[in-house]
């Protein structure tokens, strides 16, 4: 969408530039692995500023949400909310976080590449008394995650950002250095963390501020490879890939994100109705021993016959597995064993949870 952010930093005396490989580890493979450790036992600084960011307010702004997402976002302010945004037939629209500031004052944070198509169904859905603005530019976004995240930013704000004060999808407005930022805590990571969203001349000096007080703690740059590493192993989703208007909230295992008692939202009939019936098929993930080439697109067999096709794939460095999700017919996605084959080659590959690391998020929450 026009930015340009960072994938794997190469450390010194490392050539900076991808090498591509179809059937090898890439050069960059065991640089990522380190990001991703980093991210997993000490802390690491993100930037995530290429996410699409909207400020939405005027008068019925929680009322014109409520109607388009199918979470609830009522209760008081001060809050981040993950939901999924349908159509009328219950397809998956958007995948979104909103961020409750203030009285009918939300922030609508989503991907990098979906600014505009999820801006623009948000604003075809609002009354004329509402209104949408791209604040994307005006923002900078940087994810301090990881077990000692806590520690690094606690040292650079009087802010009390305990467990207990600022609680997992807690947002807050925190003094950090000489800059007064929105602190969100939530992550694509699976870890402990807070997004901060910056004004963007202060950008540069929250990060100087991170980065110095961090150096006692380990703290190291990741990149966008590491993040898919981790959201690999957390089984989280990525529009687009997993989730589209071709695919439920109940068929992708995003149930949780949908509130039937609430009051009436865009695609509420067609979803009571799916939860009723059932699905026809299930996203699942896999895990495969080891390092195996996959690229996304596999076909994926059971007892010989093909039964559908990788979606996302990537290596979780903690579990040393291979990781891969898929849609599988719903009688067949209670097995266990399957085979993906890559480049001719057949990997075993074992159906688990969608969640294979910290599935209680006792990290995420610590």
């Amino acid at each position: 969408a026009g930015w340009e952010r960072p994938n794997w930093f190469a450390p010194a005396g490392v050539e900076v530039r991808d090498i591509p490989s179809f059937e090898e580890k890439p050069n960059w493979f065991f640089h990522v692995a380190e990001e991703h450790h980093a991210i997993r036992e000490r802390a690491v600084l993100i930037d995530q500023t290429s996410f699409a960011k909207f400020e939405i307010t005027g008068k019925g702004t929680e009322i014109a949400l409520q109607r388009i997402a199918a979470n609830d976002l009522s209760g008081p302010h001060g809050k981040a909310i993950y939901t999924q945004l349908c159509n009328e037939k219950g397809g998956i629209e958007a995948d979104v976080t909103l961020v409750h500031v203030g009285p009918d004052h939300f922030y609508f944070v989503t991907g990098s590449g979906f600014g505009v198509r999820d801006s623009g169904w948000v604003a075809k859905h609002l009354p004329p008394s509402v209104h949408i603005r791209d604040v994307t530019n005006a923002l900078t976004v940087i994810n301090i995650c990881g077990p000692r995240s806590r520690e690094i930013l606690q040292s650079v704000t009087d802010a009390d950002i305990s467990n207990a004060a600022f609680p997992f999808l807690a947002a807050r407005h925190i003094d950090v250095g000489h800059a007064t930022v929105l602190a969100v805590r939530i992550g694509y990571v699976g870890e402990l963390g807070f997004e901060l969203y910056i004004p963007q001349e202060f950008g540069a000096h929250v990060y100087d501020a991170l980065w110095a007080t961090g150096q006692a703690h380990g703290i190291a740059n990741a990149g966008y490879r590491a993040i898919d590493s981790c959201r690999m192993e957390k089984g989280y989703l990525y529009w687009s890939g997993e989730i589209s208007p071709d695919y439920n909230p109940y068929e992708a295992g995003l149930g949780f994100c949908v509130d039937l008692n609430k009051s009436d939202f865009i695609g509420r009939d067609a979803l009571v109705k799916i939860k009723t019936v059932g699905v026809s098929r299930k996203l699942c993930s896999y895990a495969i021993d080891g390092f195996a080439p996959l690229h996304g697109g596999e076909a994926i067999l059971r007892d010989g016959r093909v039964v559908g096709s990788t979606t996302s794939v990537g290596y979780g460095h903690t579990l040393a597995k291979t990781i891969a999700f898929s849609y599988l017919p719903a009688e067949a996605a209670d097995q266990k064993d399957f085979i993906i084959e890559a480049f001719g080659k057949n990997y075993k590959a074992t159906r688990g949870a969608r969640c294979l690391y910290d599935a209680k998020m006792e990290r995420l929450k610590a």
